[in-house]
């Protein structure tokens, strides 16, 4: 009996996996559609910008000038956000497949608490709520909030990465001398890296878009420009317009670079 069960399971076919991030579509050639519709709306949306500002000047070249400063800022949230936020994620990924019960635990608590509370509530605990301790700027708590949210995620990338691994890596590194840490660092993580690349890459650009949210906190990001450029003029509707082809602008360029990178490093897709 357990050696027919061992073969109606051989046989049974692998589920598909759907990955459906809330980032943008990373452009590959491989799919002529999302690769054209890429194009297009690249190209399309820098042909409005340039239309808008050239037939209008005032106000959309003026909103355009207006929003560098803002750009900088969302940029600069973004990348520190995501720094700590892969450093997050890895000691969370490493711990989900821990074998030790404890720090499974606390790394399975953590993922399942965080992934629970909705970002703008994180943002308003830490700078709100745990302002009352301690204080923390406008800017930090923007970044911690932000790291800690995706960290979560990143955490279950990690792991879904290193379980992807087959095990006989992990047999065949300690067979060779290495200790269970030193294989996880050497072998077992530079492997991982490639399957994990195309959904790192889509938090990225999700991050940089939830990054919108940091404005409620005074933090002068690319949509708090626009808010207090709309506040001043009352042109709302040109104002946000031109964010909003900004935003786009900034994700499908993005998008692009990922895609890149995944040809370089030969991410299978």
């Amino acid at each position: 009996m357990a050696e027919i069960k061992e073969k109606k399971k051989e046989k049974e076919p692998l589920r598909p996996v759907i990955a459906v991030g809330d980032g943008a579509a990373i452009p590959s050639k491989e799919d002529a559609g999302l690769f054209t519709a890429w194009r297009v709306s690249f190209v399309g949306a820098i042909a409005i910008v340039a239309y808008l500002t050239i037939s209008s000047p005032d106000p959309y070249w003026e909103i355009l000038k207006f929003l560098p400063d803002g750009i900088l800022v969302t940029f600069q949230v973004t990348v520190a956000a995501i720094i700590l936020a892969l450093i997050i994620g890895l000691f969370t990924g490493l711990g989900r497949v821990s074998k030790n019960r404890i720090i499974n635990g606390i790394a399975s608590l953590y993922v399942e608490i965080i992934r629970g509370i909705p970002l703008l509530v994180q943002l308003f605990y830490i700078y709100f709520a745990l302002g009352r301790i301690v204080n923390v700027p406008a800017m930090a708590s923007a970044i911690i909030a932000m790291a800690v949210c995706y960290g979560a995620y990143m955490g279950e990338i990690f792991r879904a990465g290193i379980e992807a691994v087959d095990s006989g890596q992990m047999e065949a590194a300690r067979s060779l001398g290495m200790t269970s840490s030193q294989a996880m660092r050497h072998v077992i993580l530079p492997q991982a890296f490639k399957t994990i690349l195309p959904p790192i890459g889509n938090e990225f650009v999700a991050l940089l878009k939830d990054s919108s949210l940091v404005s409620i906190l005074a933090v002068s990001d690319l949509l708090r420009r626009g808010r207090e450029f709309a506040a001043e003029s009352f042109n709302y509707f040109e104002t946000y317009t031109m964010v909003a082809l900004v935003y786009l602008i900034i994700t499908l360029l993005l998008s692009k670079l990922i895609s890149i990178m995944e040809d370089r490093v030969g991410v299978d897709k």
